[in-house]
């Protein structure tokens, strides 16, 4: 465990808090909570025995059932006899639960610069080697670069799009182009969608498991925590190649035995709300995103333009000597701002910043770009 980097959120969080005022741009999450069919839901399984006991390891039917329909709605998967669903405690969990069924220890996933953090320690932890691979200037896959990087020990490469850290969304020829890389070579295609519902602009989620052909090699986890406002009920799922499903199971048993029934039922409010609850709270986020970059405009320091294709992320690359975590201390011990150093997501050449725009309100986004773009002008030469 001590080669797992430590977590950056809470060491940043713990950091802000002793600050008083802080404004962070640092946890990803959103401002708004779970629609009212969430709470309405819940009150009525409340009165159910059953969900004081353990439910079906795999997720309770009538959840099962309403996921297949959206699947089939928003993302063109269909579940059939050569896939299957699996409800998660997150897509943390799941992310970690396709590793243990697909790897070895010693085994290689190949991950796109910048990589999620968390998907980053699950590879250490379980003793396989993430392979880093870089992007374009705006965050997009490298067709070329990833199959270079491919070798006799990589079992699966893991996209995560619309994309925690960078915002970017990979565009639907990217997606198929790994997928098909996958296929072509026998590896398994991890598919971290959970911030689906955040697009902006022209800019379009596609889900690589919508081709019917790739089934049997795409894993594609999802999420309630984001669009949905969940993220403290621990709730999302993953779609899997049955031939997966025993050793998934095997280890959903040992490690969580069933998903929490009371989440289940959440989720299942969550689906009854549907597409206008998301379409509501996206569309406020887009506006969230336009006042980041609007302020961002103004920062001269930076070496490239920010861009923020989806999620609710923007990735700063800096025109500066600075070593990204003392920047991070400096911005907010003196000018009360909260970010997160690239190194985290495997940035370590030059210097980079995340932002999370999610949770803050508008005032809060004006102001923490003032403070932000004060204390850059002023530390980050």
């Amino acid at each position: 465990m001590r080669a797992v980097q430590s977590p950056v959120i809470p060491l940043v969080g713990m950091l802000a808090r002793k600050h008083r005022g802080t404004i962070s741009f640092g946890q990803g999450i959103a401002f708004y909570g779970p629609p009212p069919e969430v709470f309405r839901r819940v009150r009525q399984c409340l009165e159910n025995p059953a969900i004081n006991r353990y439910g079906p390891v795999e997720g309770i039917p009538e959840l099962q059932q309403a996921l297949k329909q959206k699947l089939d709605a928003k993302n063109r998967i269909r579940i059939g006899e050569d896939s299957a669903i699996v409800v998660t405690a997150g897509s943390n969990m799941a992310f970690n639960t396709a590793i243990l069924a697909i790897c070895d220890p010693g085994d290689e996933v190949i991950v796109p610069l910048p990589y999620y953090f968390n998907h980053e320690m699950s590879l250490v932890m379980e003793h396989c080697t993430p392979v880093t691979v870089s992007t374009d200037e705006n965050y997009h896959v490298r067709l070329e670069g990833i199959e270079a990087a491919i070798t006799d020990k990589t079992r699966a490469i893991a996209t995560i799009s619309p994309n925690n850290p960078s915002g970017t969304v990979y565009t639907r020829e990217e997606l198929v182009g790994v997928n098909e890389l996958c296929r072509k070579h026998h590896l398994y295609h991890i598919s971290d969608e959970a911030y689906e519902d955040f697009c902006y602009d022209q800019h379009r989620h596609h889900s690589a498991a919508s081709n019917p052909e790739s089934c049997a090699h795409t894993i594609s986890l999802f999420s309630f925590s984001k669009g949905y406002g969940l993220a403290g009920w621990r709730v999302g799922y993953m779609v899997i190649p049955r031939a997966l499903l025993d050793a998934v199971k095997k280890i959903q048993d040992t490690i969580l035995i069933s998903p929490p029934m009371v989440s289940q039922h959440a989720a299942l409010g969550a689906l009854e709300a549907g597409q206008k609850f998301i379409k509501s709270k996206s569309k406020h986020m887009a506006q969230k995103r336009d006042l980041m970059l609007d302020g961002l405009a103004s920062i001269t320091c930076l070496k490239n333009e920010p861009v923020s294709e989806g999620a609710f992320y923007v990735m700063l690359e800096l025109d500066s000597s600075a070593k990204d975590m003392e920047l991070v201390q400096s911005l907010i011990m003196e000018y009360g701002v909260a970010t997160l150093p690239g190194s985290a997501f495997g940035l370590y050449e030059g210097c980079h910043l995340r932002l999370s725009f999610g949770a803050l309100s508008d005032d809060e986004i004006r102001t923490g770009l003032e403070r932000l773009k004060k204390g850059l002008s002023a530390i980050s030469g």
